[in-house]
């Protein structure tokens, strides 16, 4: 079967949405019901959300419209730590904050990078220009203050993972193709790989307002055309992996559909693999590979690659789809050095990488696999993390020698602090090569037990095709599910509170729960397809997070707590505008406070009939399970990548595909969006430039702390 059989141009179809997993394991929403009961869900009494018992709002949904709104007033009896007034509900074409905050625009699609990048022009798109430029759809955001090792919070570097393009909105001329998915050349389908992947940016603060510094020697480009990436842990050169252009199955080509990510101790950059099956065209009949691939969703080629790079093609490269689905550590301080993929952290969906350091100075990382019906994963590192040196408070100390200015300044020697931070991330170069992955299995009494998958252990041997750990780890769901893991509902970011010690989970929705040969409804089970999704909190045991156990709770239920067929549970000072649906990202402040990004994809109309945004989320005290709506996109785009600087004076976010979900919905344009006639030119709002996806920088006007 051709490519472009199957190939759609931006396909209103989420890959998210076709679960592909056969477990007969009871499901998230099995164990909630057992774990509370159906009296408590009925009234809104589940003891997790809130001090106090919930209860449903008296205000009805705000109706979307294309028209601005004027801001939600701030309620005096906010139980929360967070004090600005909400933004109301709703959808237009441009982005809305907070009363008493700037939005700025920092950097968008096509932006100048490296040196030699020409102008954005969209009329005549090329990969040697996209190569040098900001890539497409920006989602996970990671800051590195500079110098390395400190905390600065005014000069940095941004780590910016380009998870897909949109065809149809990147490229002029298709929307009057006969054939649109025919008419893509290999020029754009170059320019298409060459848009994925990542981008570092060194950025500077004057004045209040956030600079990109030019032809910074850190600006970097990562493709998926022309960047080598070394291939690196357990799986590297197993004959799995293993293709005519790479024998030795440890270098690959590029990195696919990088979602969200994490940013090491170090100071390394981890970008997650998630949805690489849509590139892979052909057929697994009688596919060395068939059950594994299928695990995967493959094929389901959204994208006509494989019509130029044979690669590509599942039967032509059989192996070349198991070089994708990993994590990938990239060193933004070291320009010669390749970016690596770290098969120890295992083969999946992966939407982050968020870390956290034991108490026993071990990294625990945690990643989601975004997909209904899938798991949730930590990796435990063998080693311990070197950390990086601070200067001490005695500058004559013996290891680190300085002077104090007749201000009092203290001066330090800048070479040894640079061979000191050298020397540590030396000795972390290669940490997360050893470890153990985990998977959990969420109990009815609300304990957590992570299961480790290790060749040999349970079922993990090579009567079920398991001949190495490299086989575990290539095909980690299906380990995952002979393990007896608990399917859940679409895990995206897990984010570890380096504040209290909890770990949060958004599970961003199911709506296949309850339908036919997925896990039944009944009276005690009102969320069958959940369209809503929800936040799960975990409690490591005695705050270790590499222990074998620990405890879950549920936060907050989304969705309209106004409609008792949605089963909502939210603490009741909660808003008519601060209720949301489909959590995906989120982010914790340095006050350990939690910050939801969400993500309805097409669906908006009917899961909350406004725009993506940022909310806060309050985790303690009597304003537990109280959201406060910050942020809100242009029509169309999803809101990714929340990051907060060290002082918490910027909040960073990704504003993803505009104009691109649900158009055909937004009252007065009603249709989809094409390169000529989007549904908003956001952000630059000129004639013939389409939406550009683009970071922007959100600092409050008086100076003072994101929130609050």
């Amino acid at each position: 079967m051709s490519a472009l059989d199957n190939a759609k141009l931006d396909s209103a179809t989420d890959p998210d949405d076709i679960p592909v997993n056969p477990t007969s394991e009871p499901c998230l929403d099995d164990v909630i019901q057992r774990r509370f009961s159906r009296r408590d869900l009925l009234r809104g009494a589940l003891g997790a959300l809130a001090a106090g018992p919930l209860a449903g709002l008296a205000a009805g949904t705000a109706a979307a419209t294309a028209e601005p709104q004027q801001p939600a007033s701030s309620s005096p009896d906010d139980p929360t730590r967070f004090d600005f007034p909400e933004i109301p509900r709703g959808v237009d074409a441009t982005h809305h904050v907070a009363p008493g905050y700037s939005a700025q625009v920092l950097i968008r699609w096509g932006d100048p990078l490296l040196p030699g990048a020409p102008p954005f022009d969209p009329q005549r798109p090329s990969a040697a220009a996209q190569r040098r430029q900001f890539g497409y759809n920006n989602d996970f955001i990671g800051y590195i203050p500079l110098p390395l090792g400190s905390s600065n919070s005014e000069h940095g570097l941004l780590c910016v993972n380009h998870e897909y393009t949109n065809t149809g909105l990147m490229f002029p001329g298709l929307a009057d193709a006969e054939d649109p998915a025919a008419a893509l050349t290999r020029a754009m389908v170059d320019t298409e790989l060459a848009a994925h992947g990542g981008s570092v940016v060194e950025i500077h603060k004057v004045g209040g307002q956030w600079r990109l510094v030019p032809d910074s020697r850190f600006n970097r480009r990562i493709d998926a055309l022309t960047t080598p990436i070394r291939i690196a842990g357990p799986a590297a050169g197993h004959p799995r992996l293993r293709t005519r252009a790479d024998p030795t199955g440890s270098r690959v080509i590029g990195t696919l559909n990088n979602c969200a990510g994490g940013i090491t101790p170090w100071g390394t950059y981890l970008m997650a693999e998630e949805n690489f099956h849509l590139y892979f065209a052909g057929s697994l009949d009688e596919h060395p590979e068939q059950r594994n691939y299928a695990r995967c969703g493959m094929p389901a080629p959204r994208y006509a690659w494989a019509e130029h790079h044979r690669r590509f093609d599942l039967n032509a490269e059989p192996n070349e789809a198991n070089r994708f689905g990993w994590i990938v550590e990239m060193d933004p301080f070291d320009p010669d050095a390749p970016p690596v993929k770290r098969t120890a952290l295992g083969r999946f969906k992966h939407e982050g990488a968020e870390c956290i350091v034991n108490g026993d100075g071990r990294l625990v990382i945690y990643s989601g696999d975004d997909q209904r019906f899938e798991y949730l994963y930590k990796f435990v590192t063998e080693g311990t993390v070197t950390p990086l040196p601070e200067p001490p408070a005695d500058p004559t100390g013996q290891t680190f020698a300085g002077r104090i200015d007749a201000a009092g300044q203290v001066h330090f020697r800048e070479q040894d602090m640079h061979r000191r931070i050298a020397e540590a991330r030396a000795a972390n170069r290669d940490l997360l090569d050893s470890g153990t992955l985990y998977v959990a299995r969420l109990d009815a009494d609300g304990g957590v037990q992570w299961l480790p998958l290790v060749h040999g252990q349970g079922p993990l041997t090579a009567e079920n095709g398991f001949n190495a750990q490299a086989d575990v780890l290539i095909e980690t769901r299906r380990a995952a599910t002979l393990l007896g893991a608990t399917p859940m509902d679409r895990p995206e970011d897990v984010e570890p509170n380096p504040v209290t010690g909890k770990v949060y989970v958004s599970l961003t929705n199911n709506k296949h729960r309850g339908k036919d040969g997925y896990a039944d409804i009944d009276a005690a089970n009102p969320r069958a397809e959940n369209l809503w999704g929800q936040v799960l909190e975990l409690t490591p045991t005695d705050g270790d997070h590499a222990a074998d156990t620990a405890r879950w709770d549920l936060l907050v239920r989304a969705g309209d707590p106004t409609d008792p067929a949605v089963g909502a549970h939210w603490n009741p000072a909660t808003t008519e505008h601060g209720w949301f649906a489909c959590p995906d990202n989120c982010a914790v402040d340095p006050a350990g406070r939690l910050w939801i990004a969400t993500d309805q994809g097409g669906g908006w109309p009917v899961t909350s009939g406004g725009a993506d945004g940022v909310y806060a989320l309050e985790t303690e005290g009597p304003g537990r399970g109280t959201a406060r709506a910050f942020f809100r996109v242009p029509v169309g785009a999803e809101m990714c990548g929340p990051r907060f600087t060290p002082d918490g004076r910027t909040l960073f976010v990704a504003v993803q595909h505009p104009a691109a979900d649900g158009t055909e919905a937004y009252p007065g344009f009603e249709r989809s969006s094409t390169f000529e006639y989007p549904a908003t030119r956001w952000p630059d709002f000129a004639d013939g430039i389409p939406p550009r996806p683009s970071v922007v920088a959100i600092t409050r006007d008086d100076g003072g702390e994101i929130g609050g």
